[in-house]
């Protein structure tokens, strides 16, 4: 079994784990209303994905 032989010390550790972050979003226009959508993701804005309408709003 893999087992250490030493302990690590608190600063070895957490400069390892600074490079745990998060990234923000990746967010693209949506090419029918131009509004900010997630790629790969209805538009919330006109209910649009690939060319046709996926979710109906209630106006």
């Amino acid at each position: 079994m893999a087992v250490p032989k030493h302990k690590l010390s608190r600063s070895r550790t957490r400069k390892r784990r600074s490079q745990w972050k998060l990234s923000a979003p990746n967010w693209v226009e949506c090419p029918r209303c131009h509004q900010d959508r997630l790629p790969h993701h209805v538009c919330p804005h006109c209910g649009y994905y690939n060319g046709r309408i996926v979710v109906q709003h209630q106006d």
